[in-house]
């Protein structure tokens, strides 16, 4: 599967190394073209996830503000939750389509 944002492949995995939580595709950090990624600045804390990393994202010279995110130390009771470690993976949002 792939992220992409218009032309450009910002995450690319197989179905099987992704992780699927609330309807969002999460990407294996390994997989995610982090240059394209800029952190943002942005708080955010799920009540049973823990604490989020926003990422804006890089389209040609525009930034797309918080189109991506990560939880890089999850609380450990989501690892129930989801059924696997989700560490740093990322997901995306708006623009950037997730396909076959």
């Amino acid at each position: 599967m792939k992220a992409v944002l218009n032309d450009t492949v910002l995450a690319e995995a197989h179905e099987d190394e992704l992780v699927r939580i609330e309807g969002n595709w999460y990407f294996p950090p390994k997989s995610v073209n982090s240059e394209l990624l800029e952190e943002s600045k942005t708080p955010y804390f799920c009540p049973w996830k823990g604490e989020c990393q926003y990422f804006s994202v890089k389209d040609g010279d525009g930034l797309l503000q918080d189109r991506a995110w990560s939880y890089p130390t999850p609380l450990p009771t989501a690892f129930d939750r989801v059924g696997t470690d989700f560490s740093g993976y990322v997901a995306f949002w708006k623009e950037v389509q997730v396909v076959e």
